[in-house]
């Protein structure tokens, strides 16, 4: 369904990224998605060619220049070597700026570290129409919410060992305050609910997948995204 792409970050240096379109691709709006931290793997790209059979163009900026992993241990040293700043104002902005060329509006969308990327990008990024983040979110002080003038979306777990949800409450009354058009949601969950590979004894034992919350959370966040992008 996808393939390999090149665009331009702002700086003008070029990125690759794994875009998925859909069937009726003219005029189709758009969403960035942000990987996790394994990197541009195959459940991400799933996760676009998912988007594209619902009617988004997707494109999946690939942060780490063509490094992934399975590896806990090696996915948090890939994760510690990424410039957030840079890939929030830089690869996600080009991805973002890429799509406008192409889609009245664009949304962009991330989980775990790409939720916590999302909420830079949506800072960073003016071009962006909306955002949905999932389990995930950066250190409070580094989100200007002022900056924020779009819908943001959230899905997170009551029991998400990685992001406390008491720092999700400290983010939405973060966002209101800044007068942000929040919906927010909390599943009775473990971190990386949404992902269908974290099952299993090869799992990180902190994540588990939930198939009945994952298709309630991408439930609401297609009725999100189709009202926000139209």
């Amino acid at each position: 369904m996808g393939n390999m792409v090149s665009f331009s970050r702002p700086d003008g240096q070029h990125v690759q990224g794994y875009l998925a379109e859909p069937a009726q691709a003219a005029g189709a709006p758009a969403v960035v998605v942000i990987q996790e931290w394994w990197g541009l793997n195959d459940q991400i790209r799933g996760v676009a060619n998912r988007l594209a059979q619902a009617g988004y163009v997707a494109l999946v900026p690939d942060l780490y220049r063509g490094k992934s992993t399975v590896e806990e241990e090696e996915a948090h040293h890939l994760m510690n070597g990424l410039n957030f700043g840079d890939a929030a104002s830089q690869d996600i902005r080009g991805a973002v700026q890429y799509l406008k060329a192409r889609s009245a509006k664009v949304g962009v969308t991330g989980f775990c570290m790409g939720g916590a990327l999302t909420l830079l990008a949506l800072s960073n990024v003016p071009e962006a129409d909306a955002g949905v983040v999932w389990y995930g979110c950066p250190p409070l002080e580094y989100i200007d919410a002022s900056k924020i003038k779009v819908p943001v979306q959230g899905h997170f777990a009551t029991q998400d060992a990685f992001f406390a949800i008491a720092t999700i409450d400290e983010l939405e009354t973060k966002l209101k305050a800044a007068g942000v058009a929040t919906d927010f949601h909390r599943y009775l969950a473990h971190h990386a609910f949404a992902n269908e590979t974290a099952v299993g004894p090869g799992r990180i034992s902190a994540t588990q997948y939930d198939p009945v919350w994952a298709q309630q959370a991408w439930d609401r966040a297609l009725r999100f995204f189709g009202r926000s992008l139209g």
